[in-house]
């Protein structure tokens, strides 16, 4: 029980700005933290949900509404998984070697591409989340959750662009058939869940983040021999930017058709 709970902190406090107590970092502790990352993503879609009841019920300016709404998550995690959607940004538009790529990918410094990106990301989640509903973000807040259990399920099982990257050290720490059976179960509960919400929302969402995570392993094949913990950091962001897409999209043809 003990290792469980060691393995809970350690999944927050490696992926949120939440307090957390202090416990070894141990390989013995970090065995069942990616069980427990997802969780994070729990507690954004539920504080996600939580403001969206609040800007029902209270008269405020819809702008600031939206802007809160779309950096609840930045204020949880901190912009972690962020950093990896910049760093890919500036690799894959640098259009070099794997290996170039690979250096890119750890040079600490923002390129002109992500800062780019950065702009372009948050202007389009912007226009996605002033459109948003509470029908919308019924199905939207489970999506934290699965988007993080589909990231985690390809942690450990991509192969591994680098042997001493981050991703495969906690993969190495990790009980990867445990984990993977995890994440399997949290996948098709939420699955589930977000039918159960709304069927046609729900799907809509699915596709959304099932096509991203297929692109990612495609990506991260094509042009780094395998996933990083940057190529990570970009499937979660942009799965979480496109299944409110998809989500929005579907709901304005489906009022355009009433």
């Amino acid at each position: 029980m003990k290792r469980l709970i060691n393995s809970f902190i350690i999944a927050f406090s490696m992926y949120s700005k939440i307090p957390m107590p202090r416990c070894d970092w141990s390989e013995k502790n970090m065995a069942y933290a990616m069980c427990f990352w997802p969780w994070v993503g729990a507690v954004i879609g539920g504080l996600c949900w939580l403001w969206g009841v609040i800007g029902l019920h209270a008269s405020m300016n819809p702008v600031f509404f939206t802007v809160i709404l779309l950096l609840i998550s930045v204020f949880v995690t901190g912009g972690i998984h962020l950093d990896g959607l910049l760093d890919t940004a500036d690799a894959m538009s640098s259009y070099q070697e794997r290996e170039r790529r690979l250096e890119i990918l750890k040079d600490s410094h923002a390129g002109a591409f992500a800062v780019i990106t950065c702009v372009v990301y948050f202007a389009l989640m912007f226009g996605i989340y002033s459109q948003m509903n509470m029908e919308a973000l019924k199905v939207i807040a489970p999506g934290f959750m699965l988007s993080r259990s589909m990231s985690a399920l390809a942690i450990v099982t991509f192969p591994k662009a680098r042997k001493d990257g981050s991703v495969a050290t906690l993969s190495r720490g990790a009980r990867t058939r445990r984990v993977r059976f995890t994440m399997a179960v949290y996948i098709l509960v939420l699955a589930g869940v977000l039918l159960w919400i709304d069927l046609i929302l729900g799907t809509a969402a699915l596709a959304g983040a099932v096509l991203v995570y297929g692109y990612y392993h495609h990506m991260a094949m094509k042009h780094f021999g395998g996933t990083t913990g940057d190529l990570a950091g970009w499937f979660l962001s942009v799965c979480e930017l496109v299944m409110p897409l998809a989500v929005v999209a579907v709901q304005i043809v489906m009022g355009a058709r009433l």
